[in-house]
Order: C-alpha cells, then sequence, then structure tokens
C-alpha cells in the first residue's frame, strides 16, 4: 500500500512539473502569436514563407515558358519578362533555396541535439522578420513594375545604368542585403547552438549527420555572404553616390563585381546542395534501418565539398579574358570538387546495400532526386572544362545544367523532407498514394522540361532572352520545355494540395512512424520545447541504441526535469565532449524583435528611396529596440549563481568568455564582418593590380592623418584591455573611467580617420582611388561608432550595478568586438596611408 501512495505522489509531482514546463514554454494566444520565439513556431513560419516564395517564384517562371513557347511571342513585353526572370532567380536563390534550409534546423535541431532550445531564440526571431519583410518588399516590385531587370547577378554597367535598371536594381541591392542579415542571423544560431548546445554525451563525431552539414553549411553563409555585401555597398555607392567603382572610364573595372559575386555564388550552390544532401543522411539510414555507413567519411567530404566550394568562382568567368594560368588551375578546382560529392552519394548507396531498404515517398523522391543530380554533376564536369565552356557559355546548356543541379539537388530532396517529417507536424502522415503521383510527375515533367534545354543551348540558343525567330531550331525544344514546365507545376501543385488539406479525420500515427534512430522523433507535435528533459547521449543513434530512452525523457529523469523562476532553461556543454558547463536560461516571448526588424526594413527601405530622415529615424529605432532586447534579454543577472539541474550536478547560471554563448556569438559574428572588410580590401588592391598608376595623379590621404587614426584605435583597444583588468578587480570607478577614455580616444580615432581623405580634397566621383580610400575609411570608422555604442552600453551597466567582476560578460564580448576592431582599423589606416607611396 506504501508502495502505491509513493507512486501516486511520483506521478503527481512529474504531472506538476510537466505543467509547469508547459506553461513556460506556451505559446501566447490571439495577436500575441505572432511574437512567439519557440523554434516550433519560428521554424514553421520560415518554412511555410520560403514556400510561398517558392511558388510566386514557380508562377513567374511559368510566364516565362509562356513567352518562349512559340518564336515572335508576345504574350509578355521585353520588359516585363527581364522582370520575370530576375525574380525569378533572386526568389529562387534568396528567398527559398537558402532559408528552407534554415526553416528546417531551427525546427529540428533542438531536439535532434536533445537541447530545450537554441541559444538564441529572439535572433532566430528577428531572422524570421527580416526575411520575410525584406521578401515581400523585393518581390512586391513587380506589381509596381520597379522589379530588378538586370538578372539575379546583376552585372554591370547594365545594372549600374539608372536609365535602363530604374529603381529595381537599388530594390535588388537594398532588399537583399536586408535578407542577407537574416540568413547571417541564422548562421550564428545554428553554430552556436549546434557547438555549445548538444545534449550530454553526444560529443562531437557522435553529432547527427544533419547537424553536421548544418554546421558546415553555416559557416559557408559566414563566409560567402559577406563578399556579396561588400560587393553590394559598392553598387549602391555608385548608383546613389556616383562612386564609380565599376565605370571603367574613371578607374573603375565591372568585374571586380564579377569576382565579388561569384564568391558568393558559387559556394552559395553547395550551401544550397548540401543542405538536401543532410536531408538524405537522414532518411536513408531510416529506411535501410541501419545506421550510416562510412560515417567519418561522409563528415569529411562534407568538409571538403564546403572547403573547395570557395576555389570555383572563376569558372563562371572563364570567357572574360583571364590569364590561362587561372583558367587552369579553376578548372583542376572545379573538376576536384566531383570526388567529396561522389563519395557522399556512395555512402548512400552503400547504406542502402548494407540494409533492407523500406519503399516509400520519402526514397522515391531522394532516389529521383539523386539521379537528376548526377546528370547535373556530369553536365558541370563539361562546363568546368575551358574548350567546352567557352562553346556553351551563356546558352541554354548553363540554364539546364543549373537547374539539374539545384532542382535534382536541393528540391527534389526538400520534397523528400517533407513527406518524412511531416508527422512531427500534427501526429499524421501524408498520402503515399499523392506523393506518389506528385513525384512521377515532378519527376517526367522535371525532364521533359530541362532536357530538352542542352540541346537548344548547344544549337546556340542563348540565354536572357524574351523571343527568337522562328525556323532556326530552337522552335521545338522550347515548346516541349513549356510542356514539361507545366507537368512538373502540376507535380508540385498536388505536394502543396497534399500538405494543405484537412487531415482531421485521418487518425494520429505512433510518435516515430518511420522508426528513426535519431533524437528529433522523440518530439512531441503539441510541445513547444525541444525535449521534456535533456538526456545521457551513448550513441549516433540513440532510439535504437538506448532502449527506454524516450520514456525516460518523457518522465523527466535527465537533466533539468523542472522549472525554477518561471525561466526558459536549456544546458550548455563543452565544444568537443559535451560536458555541462552552464544551464543558460533563452530568451523568452517579446515585442521586440518584430521592432527591431520592421525598424532596420524600415532602413533598408527608406534607403531604396533616398529618404535620409526616415533613414536616420528608424536607425535610431532600431539600436534602441536592440539595446532594450539585450538590457532585457541576454544581460539579465539571474538571483540565484547556481542551479541544480537534476542527475545530482549543480550549475551556474551565468558565465562570460569563451564559456558563454554570448562570446561564442561574437566572436563569429566579427569572423563574417571580418570577410566582407576582406572583400573590401581585395578591391583596393584589385585596382592596383589593374592600374599602371592606381592613383591616376589623384592625392592621397597623407600619412599623418592616417597613422595618427591607427595609433588612436590601438591606443582605445588598449585602454578596454585595461578596463577588463581593472572591472575584473571590483574597481567600478576605474572601470567606467577607462570605458569613458577610450571612448574619448575612438571618437578622436574616427575623426582622424575621416580627416585624411578630407583634408586632402579627395573627391571620391572624380576616379575609382578616392572612392576606394573613403569606402575603406568610412566601413572603419563606422565600426568605431558601433564601438562607440557598445562602450555606453557597458558603461550604462556599470553605473546601474548590472557589470561586476562575476558578471562581466557584456565588457569581455565588447572586448572581443575591439580585437577585432584594431585589426581593423590598423590594417586599413596603414595601407591607406603608406600604400601606393611606399612601392
Amino acid at each position: 500500500m506504501t508502495g502505491a501512495v509513493e507512486t501516486q505522489i511520483s506521478a503527481d509531482a512529474h504531472n506538476a512539473e510537466e505543467a509547469e514546463l508547459r506553461a513556460v514554454w506556451r505559446t501566447p494566444s490571439g495577436w500575441r502569436y505572432w511574437t512567439s520565439v519557440n523554434n516550433t513556431e519560428i521554424g514553421l513560419w520560415y518554412g511555410a514563407a520560403a514556400f510561398i516564395f517558392m511558388l510566386f517564384a514557380g508562377v513567374l517562371a511559368l510566364l516565362v515558358r509562356v513567352q518562349l513557347a512559340v518564336p515572335e511571342n508576345d504574350f509578355l513585353s521585353a520588359d516585363t519578362f527581364n522582370q520575370a526572370f530576375t525574380l525569378h532567380g533572386t526568389v529562387m536563390m534568396f528567398l527559398f533555396a537558402v532559408p528552407i534550409f534554415e526553416a528546417a534546423a531551427i525546427f529540428l535541431l533542438p531536439s535532434m541535439l536533445g537541447a530545450r532550445e537554441l541559444p538564441f531564440p529572439r535572433l532566430s526571431a528577428f531572422g524570421f522578420w527580416s526575411f520575410a519583410l525584406g521578401g515581400v518588399f523585393v518581390c512586391g516590385s513587380i506589381f509596381f513594375g520597379a522589379a530588378p531587370n538586370s538578372g539575379w547577378f546583376m552585372y554591370p554597367p547594365l545594372a549600374t545604368d539608372k536609365e535602363y535598371s530604374g529603381i529595381g536594381a537599388d530594390i535588388w541591392l537594398l532588399g537583399l542585403s536586408f535578407i542577407e542579415v537574416a540568413s547571417i542571423a541564422a548562421a550564428v544560431e545554428l553554430i552556436v547552438g549546434i557547438m555549445k548546445c548538444r545534449a550530454p554525451g553526444m560529443r562531437i563525431n557522435m553529432m547527427p549527420l544533419f547537424a553536421w552539414y548544418l554546421l558546415i553549411v553555416a559557416g559557408m553563409i559566414l563566409f560567402a555572404f559577406p563578399p556579396l555585401i561588400a560587393g553590394d555597398i559598392l553598387f549602391e555607392m555608385e548608383r546613389t553616390f556616383d562612386w564609380p567603382f565599376f565605370d571603367a572610364a574613371r578607374g573603375g573595372d565591372p568585374l571586380l563585381w564579377q569576382h565579388l559575386f561569384w564568391i558568393f555564388g558559387h559556394p552559395e550552390v553547395y550551401i544550397i546542395f548540401l543542405p538536401a544532401i543532410a536531408l538524405m543522411a537522414m532518411i536513408v539510414p531510416t529506411f535501410a534501418q541501419r545506421p550510416i555507413v562510412g560515417y567519418s567519411w561522409i563528415v569529411l567530404a562534407a568538409v571538403g565539398t564546403g572547403f573547395l566550394s570557395f576555389g570555383l568562382w572563376v569558372h563562371h568567368m572563364f570567357t572574360t579574358g583571364l590569364p590561362q594560368i587561372s583558367l587552369a588551375f579553376f578548372s583542376a578546382a572545379s573538376e576536384a570538387v566531383a570526388i567529396p560529392t561522389g563519395v557522399q552519394i556512395f555512402v548512400f548507396i552503400a547504406t542502402m546495400l548494407a540494409g533492407r531498404v523500406i519503399l516509400s515517398v520519402p526514397m522515391l523522391f531522394g532516389a529521383g532526386g539523386l539521379a537528376i543530380f548526377i546528370i547535373g554533376g556530369l553536365t558541370g564536369v563539361m562546363v568546368a572544362l575551358v574548350p567546352f565552356d567557352w562553346q556553351a557559355h551563356d546558352t541554354y546548356f548553363i540554364v539546364a545544367h543549373l537547374h539539374y543541379v539545384l532542382i535534382g539537388g536541393m528540391l527534389f530532396p526538400v520534397v523528400a523532407g517533407i513527406y518524412y517529417y511531416y508527422p512531427l507536424l500534427n501526429a499524421r502522415k501524408l498520402s503515399d498514394r499523392l506523393g506518389k503521383i506528385a513525384f512521377w510527375l515532378m519527376f517526367i515533367g522535371f525532364n521533359v522540361a530541362f532536357f530538352p534545354m542542352h540541346l537548344a543551348g548547344l544549337r546556340g540558343m542563348p540565354r536572357r532572352v524574351f523571343t527568337y525567330p522562328a525556323d532556326i531550331g530552337w522552335d521545338w525544344f522550347n515548346l516541349i520545355s513549356t510542356i514539361g514546365a507545366f507537368i512538373f507545376a502540376a507535380g508540385v501543385a498536388l505536394v502543396v494540395i497534399d500538405v494543405l488539406r484537412p487531415k482531421h479525420r485521418q487518425p494520429k500515427e505512433e510518435a516515430n512512424p518511420w522508426n528513426a534512430g535519431t533524437l528529433e522523433w522523440i518530439s512531441e507535435p503539441e510541445e513547444k520545447w525541444g525535449v521534456r528533459s535533456i538526456p545521457i547521449i551513448k550513441s549516433r543513434y540513440p532510439i535504437w541504441d538506448q532502449p527506454g530512452l524516450i520514456e525516460d525523457i518523457k518522465a523527466g529523469r535527465f537533466y533539468l526535469p523542472d522549472v525554477k523562476d518561471g525561466a526558459r532553461e536549456t544546458l550548455v556543454t563543452s565544444v568537443l565532449d559535451a560536458e555541462p558547463i552552464q544551464c543558460l536560461r533563452v530568451g523568452g516571448t517579446s515585442t521586440l524583435t518584430i521592432i527591431a526588424a520592421f525598424s532596420l526594413g524600415g532602413v533598408f527601405v527608406a534607403l531604396t528611396f533616398h529618404w535620409w530622415i526616415t533613414t536616420i529615424v528608424c536607425a535610431l529605432m532600431t539600436i534602441t529596440a536592440i539595446i532594450a532586447w539585450l538590457w532585457t534579454g541576454t544581460s539579465v543577472i539571474p538571483r540565484d549563481e547556481m542551479r541544480d539541474v537534476g542527475l545530482g550536478k549543480t550549475l551556474p547560471l551565468y558565465t562570460s568568455g569563451p564559456s558563454s554563448v554570448g562570446w561564442w556569438a561574437m566572436f563569429i559574428t566579427m569572423a563574417g564582418d571580418g570577410t566582407a572588410y576582406a572583400s573590401l580590401m581585395f578591391g583596393y588592391f584589385f585596382y592596383w593590380t589593374i592600374h599602371e598608376d592606381f592613383t591616376a595623379g589623384h592625392p592621397g590621404p597623407g600619412m599623418l592623418w592616417p597613422l595618427t587614426a591607427a595609433g588612436l584605435f590601438t591606443s582605445a583597444w588598449l585602454v578596454m584591455l585595461l578596463a577588463r583588468r581593472v572591472n575584473s578587480g571590483n574597481r567600478s570607478v576605474l572601470t567606467r573611467l577607462s570605458i569613458l577614455l577610450s571612448l574619448l580616444l575612438t571618437l578622436a580615432a574616427g575623426c582622424a580617420g575621416l580627416a585624411g581623405p578630407y583634408f586632402t580634397g579627395m573627391d571620391p566621383t572624380t576616379h575609382v582611388y578616392p572612392a576606394i580610400v573613403w569606402v575603406v575609411a568610412l566601413w572603419t570608422v563606422a565600426h568605431g561608432g558601433v564601438g562607440v555604442i557598445m562602450q555606453v552600453y557597458c558603461l550604462a551597466r556599470s553605473i546601474a550595478s548590472k557589470m561586476d567582476a562575476r558578471h562581466d560578460m557584456d565588457l569581455r564580448n565588447v572586448v572581443l568586438y575591439w580585437h577585432f576592431l584594431v585589426i581593423t582599423a590598423i590594417s586599413s589606416f596603414a595601407v591607406l596611408g603608406l600604400f601606393p607611396g611606399l612601392r
């Protein structure tokens, strides 16, 4: 009798803990639903928005195909056609292909890693709202006849010609820059989450392959997107202020844009492809009912693919007249990337041969996608050969190759992932019958649409033409392609119908209907946390290898079985061995993320239309919202120092320096920022290499002011180091004086940095040399301005008694920022002051 009473008391306590958890993690109702930061909602919103954008771009593609179905067609005007195909490519690449995987990552990773949540849920929400707002701004332009019309690559001088491109080019440049903010925010969230928020025991060599791939892709985003941002800055400065970065008559060069764009553009292909392979890496072992064969090989192949992808960009520029040695190097690199790609495909084949494959709709889409991708890979090897590329460049052969790679390598696996993971949304499967019909419509329609484009391209049909003469051999190819496009669209429409059709009468499935082995299948659709309690992991496929794991997690027998102080919590673990080091309290529901995203969006929209006062007002609103977000969220000092997380372990609630997630986020963000800066300096030295006289007789900024600026920035950095040191001794007055002195030195450094080009009369509209000097100086001084805001924030925290020797995360993060800033300042002003005068 006593045992029964104890059991009942234990069950009551468990139910009470679970009820408290639900209350803390619940999603608000009514209009406040949209203030949610839960990974389940944000991931779902991201995915839904990305698919809406994809369908919009698909409709544009069908309009393009109708126009090209017959020769001399007038269905679309030339300008409308150019807007439609430009937006089609832009939306598919920037608003669907990358965001759909960010959506999957945000939705799946917490439970897959055995965590309650990713470390910065408010950052994920901010990223979503930035992405959605930027996407609406870019896509909506076509309804006003103001969409970009120069191709999704926006080559100058066509796109810098205001008379031709109109405001559409500005919408493309500034709208996508805003969207790229969302991508980089997601990259920071994913890298820190994967490295620091894994379940205890999940060592780095035991992570699910999906997490490995997303870690690699997030790192690629961090180094691929910043060059495009740097190029966007130069492009918009030319369009807005007539600074001649791409105007050959004034020393500029349109090829610099191609370099910066394709340094982004080719890794972008693998940023899209690798997450699709990640989905296959989860699907194949499940339907082979055995662990992946060659785990280490596929991880190394994924890393190798990501690394090599940054050495291929020039194969888009084989016809631009570059030196033969460059062509040979980049041709060899383009061929070499087929090796790690092939390894990944052979790993899947080996896994299927080693297991007993269960035929299913996800496997059908996955296998069909790989078959299409292999054809695209073979044509990729062809265009990587310089002589063949000279013949096929800018023809429909390239259009066919691109779509075979992207649709086969990305869209088919995405649909496979939808059918595979849909039960996590509402515990119901999608229809096998509709899925199979949709697959065959998509598979047949795709090949009918795009295979003839190879032949049309080999017969000389160029890209980006809105019509063509009759009787030159392209008629039937284009008509067949248009028919195939509509068959393919019917298959996509069937998938949409399958997802949206009512399913309330359909019985619910068991919790893990596919008998998968990885942790994401322990999540329950009605719960808003990643896991009920954070488990100890001993296997790469813990559901298969750890009996009773799911029951123990749901019963709260692991870490964090309860709630304290009404806070949302997860564990922070060590990078390599996943040893618990902190109980992290993450941000909850907030309107600040929406305010920050919309006000930042206002900055970019106002810049597009040159509304300068509105730009300033929105920028101030953005800064205010972000400071309030930090003050009330990430910088909150907990009431207790330590937290009993269960299983006899007590962990700190507050950490700073390299053990904190905030320090890692700052480091990763600044690594991406440093890549953008390196891209600007690449532009500086690019101009130097193409001109016999780089300065063209224009005066430089001199040595005095630049070297003074470098010295003052260095002094400000040294004083910030002093501030950190005295703060560690709890000397608050000295800390505040040190921060204030550093702030004053920073302001003086900024003035000195701009004084050089200003007092020597460098007019940036006359020649590219003064223009690039001004851009490098402004970049550095702007970062100094951000440093000043950070210093004011730290000063305010100290005065408010919210920063001391123990609680110094803000100060240590700002000092880390200053490490990057002083490197930028010294290299910038040393180059501006001493180069090219010391040649």
